[in-house]
């Protein structure tokens, strides 16, 4: 996932670091802040950051660093009442993560209907790089930890 491909030379590019881009809209169109070294932050460092760095987009005051370099990109369009939705690649990554919106649904319980908080994740793999194996295996750990949020504080 955290990978490039060089359509030039046909080799895949593994990176050191995980640099998340994440999708903000602003009044000049939609930008893509960049949080950097994602895997040696913890989650409120993280939480800062994208605060951070989605406010410098959206006055304008982000740096060309900063809306550049990321290898996956997060996307959202559940904020404008997105469902389902089809995110599309931020060349050259090879991976991108859309989060929609929460709905109320009745869920089966085995019995009988119950309400329960649902929302899809939708994503798209560069399958040049990405086998669709394990493109389902990292969204299904996503889908752990967002169901599971304590196991995001627990170590290895």
């Amino acid at each position: 996932m955290n990978a490039l491909f060089d359509d030039e030379t046909g080799i895949i590019h593994q990176h050191a670091g995980v640099h998340i881009g994440i999708a903000a809209q602003t009044d000049a169109g939609l930008l893509v802040p960049v949080v950097r070294h994602v895997e040696s932050l913890g989650l409120w460092d993280c939480t800062a950051e994208v605060t951070r760095l989605a406010e410098a987009a959206r006055t304008g005051t982000a740096t060309r660093e900063e809306l550049s370099g990321s290898t996956i990109t997060i996307t959202s369009l559940g904020a404008m009442g997105g469902v389902v939705t089809t995110p599309i690649i931020n060349h050259p990554e090879v991976a991108i993560v859309g989060v929609n919106k929460i709905l109320m649904r009745p869920i089966w319980d085995g019995s009988r209907f119950v309400p329960r908080k649902m929302m899809n994740l939708s994503s798209s793999f560069d399958h040049r790089v990405i086998d669709g194996w394990d493109a389902a295996t990292f969204v299904q750990s996503i889908k752990t930890l967002l169901e599971t949020p304590a196991l995001i504080f627990m170590n290895d």
